[in-house]
Order: structure tokens, then C-alpha cells, then sequence
């Protein structure tokens, strides 16, 4: 038997729903409570008493992490084993500050130089997020697709912030996209940027550019009023 006291007695009764697999089962019974605070940042979350809370093997329970991972809703941790990922408003709000203050004068820079070559990398990005099933591979090409338009602004300091601002993001990104889905990306802000980029229009890029964040801003932090911090 669990330990009463185990941090795992938050997961509660079982979810309703029918499950194809094992695996998709501890997932989805993990990701709500992870998502509605009750299992919070830095629970360890132990194979051995997760197969048993489940009644399961190991390994539907290790590919659970898995996919938790890929959403950025756990951490595998050296010497400790998964965690769940430790996130705050506060830190997501410093987080997007930063890139509304880097992101705009990275682009407005970038425009009038970049080459018709780096504009038609940033649509096959596009393409390539319209495709992608996987969360992981997701934050990836957000970062690609803005560091693309981004890349002709000709300081180098300021890019390479630019770039760990964004790297920085990517588990809000995936925390958002799973609590919400994928129909939440903003692909049309992406395909407006690069629209007014293609133009030549950096004012307008600009400004849907800081539109999108701000609208990504307020998302995470309507999220965490609503689950209580």
C-alpha cells in the first residue's frame, strides 16, 4: 500500500473517460492535477508507487513521464527522477516582460535586412507548426520561427538574450498548449508578422508582435488566478 501521507493521495478518484492504453490513463489522471495545482512544483513522482497507485507496470507509467515531460509539466531531475515542473506567475510574468522588451527592438532592427531566404525559412517554420503533433518539438519551432525573423537585427548580444529569453518560455508555451490545446498557438499573429515583415512594414510587425505577447502574458496569468496561484 501507498503511503496515506504520499503526495500522490492529491490525484483524488479516477478520471471518467475510457482509455485506449495504460499509458494514456496515468498521463491524463497526472496532468489534471498537475494542471489544477493539486500535485504542485516539485512533487517527486516515483515509478514504483505510481505503478502501484495505478496498478500498472513500470513502463506505462515511464512513458506517462514521458509525454508529461514533452508538455513541460514534469522535470527529470538528476538523482531525484521526475518531478512536477516548478512554474509561478510571478517568474511567467518576469519572463514575458523581458521578451516584451527585447523581442520588438530585436525584430524592428531585423526587418529591413533580412534577406528573402530568411523570410521563406520563417514560412516553412509556419508550415512545419501547422504539422507538428508533438508539444516538445512545438516550443521548438516557436523559438526557430521568432529567432528567424529576428535574425538580420545585427547585435549579437542582444539576440543571444533574445534567445535564452525565448528558451526560457518554452515550458509556459507547453504548460499553456496543455492546458488549453493546440488551437491556442496564435498561428495568425505568426503568419501577420511575417505578412508585415515581407512588406517591409517593421511598425506593423511591431505591433503584432507585442500584441502576441501580451496576449500570451495575460493567457498564463488568467491560468494561475484561476487555479489559486
Amino acid at each position: 500500500m501507498a503511503d496515506p501521507a504520499s503526495p500522490l493521495d492529491a490525484l483524488g478518484p479516477a478520471l471518467e473517460g475510457r482509455w485506449r492504453t495504460a499509458t494514456e490513463f496515468v498521463e491524463a489522471v497526472l496532468k489534471a492535477a498537475i494542471l489544477e495545482g493539486r500535485l504542485p512544483g516539485g512533487t517527486a513522482l516515483r515509478q514504483e508507487e505510481l505503478a502501484e497507485r495505478f496498478g500498472v507496470s513500470r513502463m506505462p507509467v515511464r512513458e506517462a513521464l514521458r509525454q508529461l515531460e514533452a508538455q513541460a509539466l514534469v522535470d527529470m531531475v538528476p538523482h531525484r527522477g521526475a518531478v512536477v515542473t516548478e512554474i509561478s506567475a510571478a517568474d511567467a510574468a518576469d519572463t514575458y516582460a523581458i521578451r516584451r522588451a527585447l523581442e520588438p527592438a530585436a525584430l524592428r532592427l531585423s526587418i529591413p535586412r533580412l534577406a528573402p531566404a530568411q523570410l521563406d525559412t520563417a514560412a516553412e517554420i509556419i508550415l512545419a507548426m501547422d504539422a507538428e503533433p508533438e508539444p516538445g518539438r512545438m516550443g521548438l519551432l516557436n523559438r526557430r520561427f521568432h529567432m528567424a525573423l529576428y535574425a538580420a537585427a545585427g547585435h549579437r548580444r542582444l539576440l543571444a538574450l533574445t534567445a535564452a529569453q525565448l528558451a526560457a518560455c518554452d515550458r509556459y508555451l507547453r504548460f499553456h498548449l496543455a492546458a488549453h490545446g493546440r488551437e491556442h498557438l496564435s498561428q495568425q499573429d505568426h503568419r501577420a508578422m511575417l505578412a508585415a515583415a515581407r512588406a517591409g512594414d517593421a511598425p506593423r510587425a511591431v505591433a503584432v508582435l507585442e500584441a502576441h505577447l501580451d496576449r500570451a502574458a495575460g493567457a498564463i496569468a488568467r491560468f494561475f488566478a484561476a487555479r489559486g496561484g
